[in-house]
């Protein structure tokens, strides 16, 4: 055998082993990424479940000490004093609002910092969820379909009159589905029906979707955008098994 013959021979049973071993490295750096992200976001939601544990220790200690004020305002007369009060009072408790617990860390934590935000934007928030496990989908995939989906829903809602998120979280014909809807003053698709960004920075509902739609075809999904009573719909369909 020519020297050139077997240095070829070498060289591609080395870039078979080479090959072998670089799979398996990427696939060990994906599991390290996820694995890391659902630690991220499990540190994340302790984190959140107590300044809200805080919180409410805070109100209820407080609120023998609102009573009190009321009560000596209604006492001397002072009704409108008293109404103003308890409207302060209400505005603070109405900013406290449940944990949305789902039994999927990652889900937990991105609806909740999600929900927060949109409340203190003033923007309602409905939500509807079951316990799915998304088993198909890599953490940081579903972190990434499920927080684009409200980040865009929530960014066009800081601009519309008027204003509601309703989130769905729900198995159907074989599917686990996310849908987002959003309040809109006028027709998304009419004005741009191909969901072209037209932001520099690409941070935009038309890039947001397209990831999205990426995400979704990766794991055999379907994305389906719609609007209908004056709502942008997306619903995002993964197959369960």
């Amino acid at each position: 055998m020519s020297r050139y013959n077997a240095l070829k021979e070498a060289y591609e049973a080395l870039d078979k082993k080479y090959a072998a071993e670089a799979a398996k490295n990427l696939d060990l750096q994906y599991q390290y990424d996820s694995l890391r992200a659902e630690y991220q976001s499990r540190c994340d939601q302790q984190r959140e479940i107590e300044a809200l544990h805080e919180n409410t220790r805070r109100l209820k200690h407080d609120m023998k000490n609102h009573i009190m004020v009321i009560a000596s305002c209604l006492n001397n007369g002072e009704i409108d004093e008293a109404k103003e009060y308890l409207s302060v009072v209400l505005d603070n408790l109405n900013r406290v609002y449940s944990y949305i617990q789902t039994g999927n860390a990652v889900m937990n934590y991105i609806i909740n910092s999600k929900l927060e935000y949109a409340q203190r934007s003033g923007i309602p928030f409905k939500a509807e969820i079951e316990n799915l496990p998304f088993a198909r989908m890599g953490s940081v995939d579903f972190a990434a379909v499920l927080s684009n989906a409200l980040d865009n829903a929530i960014e066009a809602s800081l601009s519309a009159s008027e204003r509601l998120i309703y989130l769905s979280v729900m198995k159907k014909r074989g599917y686990d589905t996310i849908t987002v809807k959003n309040k809109t003053d006028k027709s998304v698709l009419d004005q741009n029906p191909d969901l072209i960004s037209t932001k520099p920075d690409n941070q935009s509902h038309g890039f947001g979707v397209k990831q999205i739609k990426a995400i979704a075809e990766k794991y055999g999904g379907m994305v389906d955008v719609y609007e209908e009573e004056g709502m942008f719909c997306i619903s995002i369909m993964i197959p369960s098994e």
